[in-house]
């Protein structure tokens, strides 16, 4: 195959670009959301799709197999080009879903980009449509990716915001296809928030097609504010392609994660933070503030430990199994408990949700005894 070359680029730029460039194949090399030491790989086909489980189970097993027969020789093989416009050709294709008249002009924007793939693109998407820009997490060095900063770590966003006295936060992840907001009030905004402000403003505004995707994780506060506004409401498994998955089957174009994962059906086939930036600062353009657009219901109390194991089938040891059945008795018709292996690390995740925050924190912490 023949090779190109680009980056730091976030994934959804990716996934563009191998659209747009009739590739027949994108390969995402991120630690995503995660320390450097859990880097990994992305996959894409030529329709900018994430690839199924299916196919990148049949991949993983050709390479465990014995691969040398399947290696072209030397004069056969690709060849590989620096793509150097990459990050300029990405910020104009994001830009082309806005009218040439949007600009930032006035807003002072707080931009944390977790020392990851969206170092560049980010502020330099803001500042060319004119806000001024004061950007942190910009210095990646290899081992500093979401370190204390990022999306994960929401505390530095919100103590910039304050700081600097911007408008506005913006917190990516390593990848930059994840989001977490901050008001001018240094109030944390979630991807659920996000999803409620966006969904709404879709609705009024007759672009929101079916209704919209959340997960498992997603509040039960963001469920029953959609369906007073009569906007309809599915639960996916965790996870972008689940929820992309579910988007499809049901022609919704809008879904996403409580993390900040957020897909924008309308514009793209993965989530990208800087998109949904973007349209989210499109609906704040005539001085709307962002306090105002973005608190849309009350959270239901939540609780999520994270639990670190060796071996993460511990989930299905009777012991565990017996206390999982014990919580979810005892919350029962008061909340309700979700406990699942961490997709990216070896971690158990305990998440429960409940108004009785007592009971909350004891159903929660029997499993987590019983995992430690």
């Amino acid at each position: 195959m023949h090779v190109y070359t680009l980056g730091p680029l976030p994934t959804n730029g990716l996934a563009m670009l191998t659209k747009v460039m009739r590739a027949n194949m994108g390969i995402m090399i991120t630690a995503s959301h995660n320390p450097h030491n859990d880097n990994g790989l992305k996959l894409f086909g030529p329709d900018g799709m994430k690839l199924s489980d299916k196919i990148e189970k049949k991949i993983e097993n050709l390479i465990d197999k014995k691969i040398i027969n399947n290696l072209s020789k030397p004069e056969k093989l690709g060849r590989v080009k620096r793509l150097e416009t990459g990050t300029k050709d990405y910020i104009k294709i994001l830009k082309k879903n806005f009218s040439k008249e949007f600009n930032l002009r006035g807003l002072r924007i707080v931009i944390d980009c977790a020392n990851g793939a969206g170092y560049k693109a980010g502020p330099e998407l803001l500042r060319s449509l004119g806000a001024k820009v004061i950007a942190i997490g910009v210095n990646p060095n290899g081992l500093n990716i979401n370190k204390n900063c990022g999306s994960t770590f929401p505390e530095k966003i919100k103590l910039a915001v304050k700081k600097n006295k911007a408008h506005i936060g913006i917190s990516l992840d390593g990848d930059a296809d994840r989001i977490i907001m901050c008001d001018e009030k240094s109030n944390i905004i979630d991807g659920d928030q996000i999803i409620a402000a966006l969904a709404t403003r879709w609705k009024t505004k007759k672009m929101l097609k079916g209704g919209v995707v959340g997960t498992l994780m997603s509040n039960y506060g963001l469920e029953k504010y959609l369906k007073r506004e009569g906007i309809k409401f599915i639960r996916a498994n965790v996870g972008d392609r689940y929820v992309k998955e579910k988007m499809q089957k049901n022609k919704f174009n809008l879904g996403g994660e409580q993390s900040g994962h957020i897909i924008l059906g309308k514009f793209a086939t993965t989530g990208d933070g800087l998109l949904v930036a973007l349209e989210s600062l499109f609906a704040l353009r005539k001085g709307k503030k962002a306090s105002e657009f973005f608190q849309k219901f009350k959270k239901t109390p939540q609780l999520l430990k994270n639990i670190e194991v060796k071996d993460k089938n511990i989930i299905n040891k009777p012991e565990i199994k017996d206390s999982i059945k014990l919580a979810s008795k005892l919350i029962r018709q008061k909340g309700r408990l979700l406990v699942r292996k961490s997709g990216t690390e070896s971690k158990i995740r305990v998440m429960g949700e409940s108004d009785n925050k007592a009971l909350l924190s004891k159903c929660v912490n029997i499993i987590v005894k019983k995992i430690k």
